[in-house]
């Protein structure tokens, strides 16, 4: 075994014997103030991941750093209560390390959720964004390095990084309870610094609708991993030079808070009926 088979058997295996339910195949990221829909969930077990080994440890407020294994609307799913930053010091090969750990333990769905600023006009904040595609603007790839094959090629397509079948039930799912969706790109910076206003210009030329500095380096080994793949954003502030309002991660909080009453209920939606789907494909196989 490799050294990073090795260590991602450590984690497996501490995991496994922390639960007593295996990990079901449907797993989900929240993203900055978006925690709060674990308390939705039923039956669940809790883990924190700075007890697990090799797992970086999450150092960002709103992020608490807990794996979830429970029942959402009698659906079962896994949700990792705070991610991994590049901003934090990390290897950008340790941020996606809980990924290929979550892949080790059958995770074959991911739905991804962050807080983002809005690089379109006409985006306002507690807006939802269906991510359809991404730019990657880190200036680093979390396949980069030594190759493993049984992580899957070394060069993926990420042409259907988004799944267009999961972006299409979160359209309908958005129609279903009247809640208007926004669909764009999503750019991914290094951060933590706020963009500036020409840098916001410059993502803007480049076709971007909404910024964060997270997500995108989880989608790209996902896709490596054959995950199937929804990103939702939550637009909480727009970018410098398109409101007179100081940045700052208390907007961030402030915002996501306010639209919990409309995110939660529309995530538990496409979260069971992902994972319904999830278990219907099972069902079928052979």
């Amino acid at each position: 075994m490799t050294a990073l088979q090795i260590q991602i058997q450590a984690a497996k295996d501490h995991i496994q014997k922390a639960f007593s339910k295996p990990l079901p195949p449907v797993a989900v990221i929240l993203g900055s103030g978006l925690g709060a829909l674990v308390d939705q969930m039923e039956s669940c077990e809790e883990l924190k991941t700075t007890s697990i080994p090799n797992w970086p440890a999450s150092t960002v407020q709103g992020h608490k750093g807990r794996l979830v294994n429970g029942i959402m609307n009698g659906r079962a799913v896994a949700v990792l209560q705070g991610r991994i930053h590049y901003y934090e010091g990390y290897a950008i090969q340790d941020v996606v390390f809980p990924l290929r750990v979550l892949n080790a333990l059958g995770v074959r769905h991911l739905i991804v959720t962050n807080a983002a600023g809005s690089l379109n006009p006409a985006f306002s904040p507690g807006d939802f964004m269906i991510i359809t595609d991404h730019i990657n603007l880190m200036g680093t790839n979390p396949l980069i390095g030594f190759h493993d094959p049984e992580t899957g090629p070394r060069f993926p397509d990420m042409s259907r990084a988004y799944d267009p079948e999961y972006i299409r039930l979160a359209e309908l799912t958005g129609d279903k309870m009247g809640i208007p969706l926004k669909k764009g790109v999503l750019i991914a910076t290094m951060g933590p610094s706020y963009e500036t206003a020409a840098e916001v210009r410059m993502m803007q030329t480049l076709g971007g609708d909404a910024v964060c500095m997270s997500t995108v380096p989880e989608v790209i080994a996902g896709a490596q991993m054959q995950f199937r793949i929804l990103g939702i954003s939550c637009i909480t502030n727009m970018c410098t030079g398109l409101s007179e309002e100081k940045l700052s991660h208390e907007e961030v909080k402030e915002t996501t808070a306010r639209v919990q009453s409309t995110f939660i209920p529309f995530m538990k939606e496409v979260i069971t009926r992902i994972a319904q789907q999830s278990e219907n494909q099972g069902n079928d196989e052979p």
